[in-house]
């Protein structure tokens, strides 16, 4: 087996690892589905499902990747018995973070754009109506969409192709922590505007009738839901990350200390988002309405709004592109493990693909907009995420939890083996075989089958 490229640090595993997990899925649905399931309550539900489902496959990742030193097609053809068939499971893996990336290029360059108009100081003074055209502007000029998402991917590919310590670890390093500071310094900007009181209290305190009128139920399949996703696992995600590991950690630990790093950006960002809204009067919304249009309002009426909007694109545009530079690097290393190439050659290849593929999804926003793939309504965007979200990922997850825990496939034995090596509190107990067997799966097997039904129910 080759030379393994190797992290530097434990510290650049654990940015890097947070930095592909968190998202703008933390900023414009997380603090919203807290504050209309419940505050506090829904966080408890979510932090339980977390600790129950997202750490323990996170860990699996991992395992797979540090116990082969390879990506995660390769990876399973290493730890598959003769005559099976897992690493046909690759593939899948692979086509999601292609297309995965190939709408992300395009909300990156949203947010890019809008750091941009923030900095220029293109929304003072201006009421809702002239920010949504803003938003429809920006959505309607393709050259617009095509020359941000190509600055995405151009930055992604360059700073993938510069090394493993010296592009991907240093970069990220950087930006994570930057990130870092920008929210704390926005969280209390936020929470000591007047007024901020109310939203802190509709987003944190628990409220069980508000949980009730929403559905317990609801509640709990939301909870799960996000909980499951936030992690970005089940398309390798993780395990290109244990590849690059050593063996001085138990694993288990270094699942617990990345899922806090992202819990943590979570809830922050509603600390940001909610405090503001409620104290300018402007009730928050879901989805990209929240970041491109609601926020806009929000700092279009703060004093200094434009430096602290323009703060808040910059952070959440670290946020996005540290996802890019985490799931690129995923199809670097499948590249250089599959077909031996360099690095370079890999990042330009790569590049080239997801700025190819990201062409339809800038487009369905404009040009091919009477293209409305699966449902009325829909765009190229939808169709991508519905492929990465509903199949890639919880069918990923699923197939690795039955990989990892049966002996028909790498068997728990030698999963837990792997992630109990090292020093850490916590380990993997055989005591919790039958949990990681017939519980887990269960779980993920549901989310599969109730995320498609209700899609199109």
């Amino acid at each position: 087996m080759e030379k393994r490229e190797t992290l530097g640090s434990r510290l650049g595993f654990i940015l890097l690892s947070a930095g592909c997990a968190i998202g703008v899925g933390n900023v414009w649905r997380f603090p919203y589905i807290t504050g209309q399931y419940g505050g506090g309550a829904f966080v408890l539900f979510y932090l339980l499902f977390l600790l129950i489902l997202g750490v323990p496959i996170m860990t699996m990742e991992y395992a797979m990747g540090r116990a082969t030193q390879r990506s995660i097609l390769p990876a399973y053809r290493m730890l598959e018995k003769p005559g099976t068939k897992w690493h046909r499971m690759g593939y899948l893996a692979m086509a999601g973070n292609y297309v995965l990336l190939m709408y992300y290029s395009v909300i990156s360059g949203w947010i890019l754009y809008y750091a941009v108009q923030m900095g220029l100081g293109t929304f003072a003074g201006m009421g809702m109506e002239e920010i949504t055209q803003v938003y429809a502007n920006m959505n309607a000029s393709p050259s617009i969409l095509l020359v941000c998402m190509g600055i995405v991917v151009a930055i992604t590919a360059f700073v993938c192709s510069m090394g493993l310590k010296s592009g991907v670890e240093s970069v990220t390093k950087f930006m994570m922590i930057a990130l870092l500071l920008i929210m704390v310094a926005l969280g209390i900007r936020s929470v000591l505007l007047p007024g901020a009181g109310e939203g802190i209290s509709f987003y944190l305190k628990p409220d069980f009738a508000r949980m009730k009128e929403a559905g317990i139920w609801n509640c709990m399949y939301a909870a799960l839901n996000q909980s499951f996703f936030t992690l970005s696992i089940g398309m390798g995600g993780m395990e290109i990350f244990g590849s690059y590991i050593d063996r001085r950690k138990r694993l288990l630990g270094e699942a617990f200390t990345v899922t806090i790093l992202d819990t943590f950006v979570a809830i922050t960002a509603g600390l940001i988002i909610f405090p503001a809204c409620f104290a300018y009067g402007i009730r928050p919304d879901a989805g990209p309405s929240l970041i491109f249009l609601t926020l806009p309002r929000v700092f279009a009426s703060m004093e200094g709004g434009r430096f602290w909007g323009f703060l808040f694109f910059v952070f959440l545009f670290f946020a996005a592109l540290s996802t890019m530079i985490g799931v690129f690097e995923n199809l670097q290393a499948f590249a250089i493990d599959l077909h031996r190439t360099s690095r370079k050659k890999a990042g330009i290849l790569n590049g080239i693909l997801i700025a190819a593929g990201s062409i339809p999804c800038a487009l369905g926003f404009n040009v091919w907009s009477s293209f409305q793939p699966l449902r009325a309504g829909n765009t190229v965007m939808d169709m991508e995420d519905f492929f990465v979200s509903n199949i890639c990922l919880p069918v990923g997850s699923l197939v690795i939890t039955l990989f990892c825990c049966w002996k028909f496939g790498w068997g728990f034995d030698r999963f837990a083996a792997e992630a109990n090596e090292g020093e850490g509190r916590f380990r993997i107990s055989r005591k919790l075989r039958w949990y990681f067997q017939y519980v887990l799966p269960c779980i993920v097997g549901f989310l599969v089958i109730y995320g498609i039904v209700t899609y199109f129910g």
